[in-house]
């Protein structure tokens, strides 16, 4: 089973800038669709942002614009590069596998990333 460590979040003040990584138990980075989440309490981990094994990307609404995703094949790595982050970004962030088309996570969960944007 493939396993996920993210790393890279802190807290930040608004229009600030965070990337986070996400590095892989196996050489899956590249092959198959990754996707990163992200969850506040009370609510539903959503998909934010998609790369599939071709390349293709696709984001939220919500962050389109703003966030950046990509891999590093090489370093079993996938990375979230956030940008003009504001508040409402503020979450746990994880990445998984991804089925493309209902953006459903196929694996395991890590433990995730805290991301925190504050004044």
């Amino acid at each position: 089973q493939v396993q996920f460590v993210e790393s890279g979040g802190g807290l930040v003040q608004p229009g600030e800038s965070l990337r986070l990584s996400c590095t892989a138990s196996g050489s899956i980075v590249g092959i198959y669709p990754m996707g990163w989440y992200r969850q506040t309490p009370g609510k539903q981990r959503e998909l934010v942002a998609k790369m599939s094994s071709g390349g293709t990307t696709d984001y939220a609404d919500s962050v389109k614009g703003r966030f950046t995703i990509s891999r590093d094949p090489a370093k079993n790595t996938a990375y979230l590069q956030m940008n003009s982050l504001k508040p409402e970004d503020t979450a746990i962030y994880y990445c998984n596998l991804v089925r493309w088309r209902s953006g459903e996570a196929l694996a395991s969960w890590g433990q995730g990333t805290q991301v925190t944007v504050s004044s």
